[in-house]
């Protein structure tokens, strides 16, 4: 038995937990910078929601909505340095996975004023100025994890940073902020959290807790995103509800375990093709549960009793989600993309299953991409 546990993170959660408990927002200080993308945050009503909600206990803040897909360091940088300008005592982010890992990036360089952009991947740091998030999206766990995931804008890769202090110190968990999401990335996100719960299950990290928050993840996921692929149209409320409880479910494992090969194979193809984060991760499910059915029979078995399906039917239904008989990749190009891994091998192939190399890496994406 193995009962550690430590997530600080306060999650409230429910219809309406943003309003109904604007007077927590007091304790985190005076001033704030909200960092979002865009869209979401608008059309969702979590942004008009947090104004209000600041303004109720006389909290100033700015807006920086600069935050695209897979977040640059230099958009970081400068949400950071707008932050440290006016003063701001904590980071406010509302969004997906990229609006979130983009406020933990800019609470970094906000406290770190001697940063450049790259030195966030290896500087020591003073701590970030606390977090506050509302997910919009039923996929990135950012909301419970310690882990964001940003894009050099001088390579075009991506790299994470992790740290506890990158843990938000209060999530406000609301799933009718999700429902302005369209279709594909209804199924983009799920797939994503999908990923998170299946790929920590299988590391030799997962202990009782995320073992537990990983099969509780995986039942809800794969039930959601079935009914995604028969209906083909958006959730019902108790969908969405359904979806995006499962993806914070599995987000603790992601918090706990960290991921296995699909991720970082995943960067390759939204780095270089612009496909959505959580497809571009999960196309590499079918090949990870076979390699899990190989190294970790049981572990295999459990998820998929789990899910309560069997490995040919999961296969076929991720790859119905997951169609990108669009995408080709070249030998060269596979190539070029595998020599980020000439150096060392990085810590999500080492705890995949049966362990998983830079030649694993070739001849998967040779497989599945090369001569279509």
């Amino acid at each position: 038995m193995d009962f550690n546990l430590n997530i600080p993170v306060r999650v409230l959660s429910g219809s309406g937990v943003l309003p109904q408990n604007a007077a927590q927002l007091k304790r985190f200080g005076a001033k704030c910078l909200i960092v979002t993308g865009k869209h979401s945050a608008a059309v969702s009503g979590a942004l008009d929601d947090m104004k209000n909600a600041l303004l109720s206990q006389d909290i100033s803040f700015d807006v920086f909505s600069e935050i695209g897909p897979n977040p640059l360091l230099s958009a970081c940088h400068k949400a950071g340095a707008i932050a440290r300008g006016m003063g701001a005592d904590f980071i406010v982010g509302i969004g997906g996975g990229s609006a979130l890992d983009g406020a933990k990036a800019a609470a970094v360089y906000a406290a770190n004023p001697a940063f450049g952009d790259t030195d966030i991947y290896t500087a020591a740091r003073n701590p970030a100025l606390p977090l506050v998030l509302v997910g919009t999206t039923a996929g990135t766990g950012s909301e419970v994890g310690k882990v964001s995931v940003l894009t050099n804008d001088k390579t075009g890769r991506k790299k994470s940073i992790s740290g506890d202090d990158l843990y938000p110190a209060l999530t406000f968990a609301d799933p009718h902020y999700t429902a302005s999401m369209p279709y594909g990335v209804t199924v983009s996100t799920a797939l994503d959290a999908l990923s998170h719960a299946m790929e920590g299950y299988c590391t030799a990290k997962c202990t009782d807790i995320p073992t537990v928050c990983g099969e509780k993840a995986m039942a809800m996921l794969w039930d959601g995103l079935t009914a995604l692929l028969e209906t083909k149209e958006l959730p019902d409320e108790a969908g969405r509800a359904r979806l995006y409880y499962g993806s914070l479910w599995a987000g603790i494992t992601l918090a706990y375990c960290g991921t296995a090969f699909p991720h970082p194979l995943g960067y390759i193809l939204t780095e270089n093709h612009g496909t959505l984060h959580g497809t571009a991760c999960a196309v590499f499910l079918p090949a990870f549960l076979r390699r899990a059915c190989q190294y970790t029979p049981d572990k295999a078995a459990k998820m998929l009793a789990a899910m309560g399906t069997d490995a040919d039917t999961f296969c076929k239904t991720v790859e119905a989600l997951t169609d990108l008989r669009g995408v080709t990749l070249t030998k060269d190009e596979i190539d070029r993309a595998c020599t980020r891994w000439d150096d060392a091998v990085p810590n999500n192939f080492k705890q995949s299953p049966g362990g998983f190399t830079k030649q694993d890496a070739q001849s998967l994406l040779y497989e599945i991409f090369s001569g279509r």
